[in-house]
């Protein structure tokens, strides 16, 4: 279920030229690399501008407003928009909607340090600490 909510969440299979199926297909995709036109979709998806995109993403907003739809993304940009993609499709499934989730993902959480969720999907620590809490909603333990 995860996984093919990322895929939408990326712009599904027409935009991956795949179904993410298992964390095997997530390795070869973050090794070809995901196109701007995925990271559009994720951003999109967040209600993100390509700015407020580019700081979660170790690429400038200036360079991702250069690059053509198609053009794929190096493979550490690729593996933040992955485990971004990650942590989106969890918490749409936690929350129950995308709309829910958003507004989570803006709200300071005293579980993370009172910091939005959001800003902490810029690193691949922060992401793996929100997915941690997502999972501790998930099952109804409070921190």
């Amino acid at each position: 279920m995860q996984l093919a909510q990322a895929t939408k969440v990326l712009g599904g299979e027409k935009i991956l030229g795949r179904k993410l199926q298992n964390k095997m297909d997530l390795v070869e995709l973050g090794n070809r690399g995901i196109t701007k036109d995925a990271v559009s979709h994720l951003a999109k998806y967040l209600s993100l501008s390509w700015r407020q995109m580019a700081s979660l993403l170790p690429v400038t907003e200036r360079t991702l407003l250069r690059y053509a739809p198609e053009h794929h993304m190096s493979t550490t940009v690729s593996e933040q928009v992955l485990q971004i993609a990650e942590a989106v499709a969890l918490g749409t499934q936690v929350f129950g909607s995308r709309d829910r989730f958003l507004s989570w993902l803006s709200q300071p959480s005293t579980a993370l340090a009172d910091r939005a969720p959001l800003e902490l999907l810029g690193s691949r620590f922060g992401t793996e600490l929100v997915v941690d809490e997502l999972g501790r909603i998930k099952h109804g333990v409070h921190s």
